[in-house]
């Protein structure tokens, strides 16, 4: 992957843009337990007033399930994406969800014999995926990797990973496909794709959101396809402000 310039800022989101969001590291800083993550008081209503202002054309995408993302987030519901595509919510609140590869029972029950006697790390059950955390153990993280490698041996499956994370999920299943999915139907459709996210997983919305005639934004340092690029979460936040507020003062006559 090449690496975009860190000084690359985004422009502000246009009328016509489709906004796609990834969760954890962009909206919210990471924790030591997915559960633990902090939403600032501000972030639900700034997503609420800037989906109206972009007609609708809002969207969260996330390696976490749907109704995890609507625990955390509170109401409204968002339009998005849930375990990197498995399930995907429109504007409606129709929910479709692709069927599931037989297999991932075991892959849970593999780690939880080799890892479960370690409580620093979390073994996520998503039900059609299997996600293995080591954020508060980084020593074993070659380790998790190996066996997850290892075990995961099924031509259905695929080892994806991310930050101080490894992920079995359903091969083919990723965020780039998310979104094609969802720009097929209104409000997304015929919009221009606007893709943020901070991590490998994110990838495949960057290069879905460029074939759509968008861009990626990436955040952080790491290297990456996307074209721009925001430091951190904070930065995200004043971005986005910084894009209603531009966007109310266009609309306004």
């Amino acid at each position: 992957m090449a690496e975009t310039g860190t000084e690359a800022r985004p422009p502000r989101l246009q009328a016509d843009s489709a906004l796609f969001l990834d969760f954890d590291g962009t909206l919210v800083e990471y924790a030591l337990h997915p559960d633990g993550v902090t939403v600032a008081a501000g972030l639900p209503d700034l997503l609420s007033q800037l989906r109206e202002s972009l007609g609708g054309a809002l969207a969260i995408v996330s390696g976490r399930t749907l109704a995890a993302l609507d625990t955390l987030i509170g109401p409204p519901r968002f339009a998005g994406a849930g375990l990197h595509g498995l399930e995907w919510r429109l504007v409606t609140g129709k929910t479709h969800r692709s069927g599931s590869p037989v297999g991932a029972g075991h892959i849970l029950a593999a780690l939880q014999e080799k890892f479960g006697g370690d409580k620093r790390l979390v073994i996520e059950d998503k039900g059609a995926s299997v996600a293995l955390h080591w954020r508060r153990a980084p020593e074993r993280s070659a380790e998790c990797i190996a066996f997850m490698r290892e075990i995961v041996d099924s031509p259905d499956f695929e080892v994806l990973r991310g930050h101080a994370v490894v992920e079995a999920r359903p091969r083919g299943v990723h965020k780039g496909a998310a979104v094609r999915a969802l720009v097929r139907h209104a409000p997304f459709a015929g919009r221009s794709p606007v893709y943020v996210g901070d991590d490998r997983t994110d990838e495949d919305g960057f290069r879905a959101a460029l074939v759509l005639g968008g861009y990626g934004v990436k955040v952080g340092p790491e290297p990456s396809e996307a074209r721009y690029r925001l430091a951190s979460v904070d930065a995200v936040h004043r971005w986005l402000a910084a894009s209603l507020a531009a966007l109310r003062q266009n609309a306004t006559p």
